[in-house]
């Protein structure tokens, strides 16, 4: 936890953008695997982190805002769960370490909402993303929990995001935290990745990382040969000769915010001439994108600055024709690029993303494209200085979606699919920093990972020594 002064700062300062009602956030539960005594690793909400920064499940807060009170509502342990927790501390305790002002159960607490409900006093929570937190508010608030979803406060989602996407200098200290551990993890992928290794072997390696430094992954490795599957988290391949290695991984720091950090290595000891023609696109679009980021750049325009990039790049190469700006606007660069640039990053990897990219990306009025590839851009809105973000370009030969536009004959005036053909299996290449947005400019988080060309095949030759 943070000194209490700080979780103290945050109510207050949420509670003056709201001005009035009863604030309700939920905490996580533990959840089982298979049955109930065998859960997954406990994560807790992290908006409640972020005002309490109380990790112990089955917790809520209320911010009472005309009574200018706080309380933390919970069930104290019992011995029967001591016995197999060992000791833990109580609510009292954490409440104070917190700032809270009280303690209720949930008898209580049900109590004082409903109070406040017959005197016509709002009650805000934030948006569902889990079943249990479906339950916990139908259970304190009486709303019939067929409702419960659709009955979230958009004014609480507004100051949530509003707050939180700014960036205190203790924060950005947890990101570089978080980020360093990343950087240490790449570049153990970068030194042991060899011929003839097992995916699930290299995976295991930079896993522990994490555990040799007691904090724990933001979200699941993604390691494979295969890097034109996005969210690849099997680890089945034995690497060989000729391939890539994409590797999108970050760690946690000790307060849970997130490092993600990705990097594309080659198997062998060097790129191929072709790996390293699109790496250096990919690069490319990178640096240029970081270099024009600060105070009230959309971000929107960044991404189609680097599709622009990504689009001349492949063009150059023979893999696409014609007009790059008619290519863009078709949407036809989409084969190789078919995600955003990147989104919010902070105590969630993609930050906020639990109360909505209707916030936490777009606002006033902006509408989410529906074209292939935009319309998977998190992040669009225009940039604040304290923000935080990913930058996370990449071109990507996927089979399934080659195969499906060439027997469609799509946009054939602007894809030579029988370049494209010559190439496979390419796999993909993806390259990811985290960035501070500044008054004017952009700062690349954490200590340097390698990732220019020269960089990754000087650590990559240690593998073969």
């Amino acid at each position: 936890m943070f000194d209490k002064q700080i979780y103290i700062q945050r109510r207050n300062d949420l509670a003056k953008a709201m001005q009035h009602g009863l604030i309700l956030l939920i905490g996580n539960q533990e959840v089982g695997i298979n049955y109930k005594g065998n859960p997954y690793p406990f994560r807790q909400d992290s908006s409640v982190l972020y005002y309490s920064g109380i990790e112990r499940q089955d917790i809520g807060l209320i911010v009472d805002i005309g009574n200018s009170k706080s309380f933390l509502i919970g069930n104290e342990a019992t011995i029967d769960d001591l016995v197999w927790t060992g000791p833990i501390p109580t609510l009292r305790e954490l409440a104070d370490r917190a700032g809270i002002d009280d303690v209720l159960d949930y008898s209580s607490a049900i109590r004082i909402i409903e109070s406040n409900q017959n005197k016509g006093t709002p009650i805000h929570y934030l948006p569902i993303y889990r079943g249990d937190h479906a339950f916990e508010i139908s259970k304190l608030t009486g709303t019939d929990i067929r409702r419960v979803k659709d009955e979230y406060s958009k004014e609480l989602c507004l100051s949530v995001v509003h707050q939180r996407e700014i960036k205190s200098k203790i924060e950005i200290e947890e990101l570089e935290a978080a980020i360093n551990t990343s950087g240490l993890m790449h570049r153990t992928m970068m030194q042991i990745a060899k011929a003839g290794m097992k995916e699930s072997t290299l995976m295991a390696a930079v896993r522990s990382i994490c555990l040799s430094k007691d904090v724990d992954i933001p979200y699941n490795i993604i390691l494979s040969k295969d890097g034109q599957t996005l969210h690849n988290v099997t680890y089945k391949n034995i690497l060989q000769h000729g391939q890539l290695v994409l590797g999108d991984f970050g760690a946690e720091s000790t307060r849970r915010y997130a490092g993600d950090i990705t990097r594309t290595i080659p198997v062998s000891k060097n790129f191929s001439p072709l790996q390293a023609d699109i790496y250096s696109i990919v690069l490319n679009a990178l640096n240029s994108s970081i270099a024009g980021l600060k105070n009230g750049v959309k971000y929107i325009d960044t991404h189609l600055a680097a599709a622009r990039i990504i689009t001349e790049g492949m063009k150059s190469l023979g893999f696409l024709k014609g007009d790059p700006e008619e290519i863009i606007a078709q949407g036809a660069h989409a084969i190789f690029y078919p995600h955003g640039l990147g989104h919010p990053l902070g105590l969630d990897v993609h930050d906020c993303e639990g109360i909505g990219e209707e916030y936490t990306g777009y606002e006033g009025g902006m509408e989410r494209s529906n074209q292939f590839g935009l319309k998977s851009l998190r992040l669009a809105k225009e940039l604040k200085t304290g923000m935080t973000i990913t930058v996370e370009p990449g071109i990507y030969f996927v089979p399934e979606l080659i195969s499906l536009w060439k027997s469609e004959k799509k946009f054939e005036s602007f894809i030579d699919y029988s370049k494209i053909e010559t190439a496979l299996p390419f796999g993909g290449i993806r390259i990811e920093d985290n960035v501070l947005i500044l008054d004017h400019g952009a700062q690349i988080l954490g200590k340097p990972i390698p990732k220019l060309i020269k960089e990754v095949e000087a650590l990559r030759a240690e593998a073969y020594q």
